[in-house]
């Protein structure tokens, strides 16, 4: 069974407690707000050792590898991920930063926050994250909603916390309800996450796994399950992640508050955040890794995170705005990189980090 301690630094271990040691927290912690403890038979154990955060809203749970004189490294999840969709990268990460993956608001051992899930709520726990756990200059990398948060970073971090960014296959546009630019959430996943929303409930109240699965046929879009099945991690065995039960939840949506879903699909998460003009207030240079997708001739609809044009916009903005953009194209890789192939996921963030900083530009590969 994994131990849990605190990982961070002396100057904050009043912040940060051990698993089994937030009883004082919890017992001042609002009703509406609901921490690990009372979900704690759904988790299961990791390689390596967790810890939490109180970041004054939330407890953040996460997990750091990798020596502390090697460059810091904040790696955020993606929707229905916790910090241990990393855990197969992180080896490879660990040879040259010191990594930190981290579990969102409503994600994994983190507190539940219903009504409070919007990127700018979820930004400044990172940025409170930042200055108590990380305490230097880092690079963050975010996969999906995790990269429009890494995009947030970009934009809206104090001055000195973010020394670069990854936005991996990141939806910017897409994961809005009315984009300046390209199809909106409604136009690509947001129906599954009203799906969950609905079958699932707010804070799992209603968890009707089955009932969900039989009304996936009719509720979804007929080219969704398709766009799902391409977007999908397919490795097998060992290091494909905790073992799953094949008739009910996988574990990462176990670990999922599916009012996420609702607040992603009903605008709600967005409302306050406006992907044009943040992409026009990124500060540090970002390397965009664009995964499957395509476009689908019938509906109009993406099928994938993002479409070429939705990029092609995010890549002039934030050229605009004085910052370099390197966009790498991984057209037959699912949604997440570092689920699939974890060495060229870290192959793919050593690399670009270690590249100088250069004039404003945008290189293509």
């Amino acid at each position: 069974m994994t131990t849990y301690q605190d990982d961070a630094s002396t100057t904050a271990l009043e912040a940060s407690r051990p698993l089994g040691d937030i009883s004082q927290e919890t017992a001042r912690h609002s009703v509406n707000h609901f921490e690990a403890e009372s979900r704690a038979d759904i988790f299961v154990a990791h390689a390596f050792e967790e810890a939490r955060v109180d970041l004054g809203e939330v407890r953040m749970n996460y997990c750091v590898v990798g020596a502390a004189n090697r460059p810091a490294l904040l790696l955020i999840p993606g929707q229905a991920e916790s910090w241990w969709g990393y855990e197969d990268a992180l080896p490879y990460l660990a040879e040259h930063f010191q990594a930190y993956a981290v579990d969102l608001r409503g994600q994994g051992r983190s507190t539940w926050t219903p009504g409070r899930y919007t990127l700018d709520n979820m930004g400044n726990d990172l940025v409170r994250f930042i200055d108590l756990v990380v305490r230097r200059p880092t690079i963050v990398s975010g996969l999906s909603s995790g990269g429009v948060l890494s995009a947030w970073l970009s934009a809206y971090a104090k001055p000195g916390q973010v020394r670069g960014a990854i936005w991996e296959d990141a939806p910017l546009f897409a994961s809005e309800v009315n984009p300046a630019w390209g199809q909106s959430i409604r136009q690509g996943l947001g129906p599954l996450f009203a799906l969950w929303s609905k079958w699932l409930g707010d804070q799992w109240t209603i968890g009707n796994w089955a009932g969900m699965q039989a009304a996936a046929a009719t509720e979804l879009p007929a080219w969704l399950p398709a766009a799902l099945a391409a977007m999908s991690t397919k490795r097998d065995g060992a290091g494909a992640g905790p073992p799953q039960n094949p008739s009910g939840p996988p574990q990462n949506l176990l670990e999922y508050d599916p009012e996420w879903g609702r607040a992603f699909s009903s605008g709600t998460a967005t409302a306050g955040c406006d992907h044009a003009r943040m992409l026009a207030s990124v500060r540090v240079p970002v390397l965009f890794t664009h995964h499957f997708r395509m476009v689908d001739d019938a509906t109009g609809t993406v099928m994938g995170a993002i479409s070429d044009l939705q990029v092609r916009h995010a890549r002039e903005l934030v050229t605009s705005a004085g910052q370099r953009f390197d966009y790498h194209s991984f057209p037959h890789m699912p949604h997440s990189m570092h689920s699939q192939d974890p060495e060229l996921f870290a192959r793919t963030v050593t690399d670009w980090s270690a590249t100088p900083p250069q004039d404003p530009a945008v290189t293509v590969r």
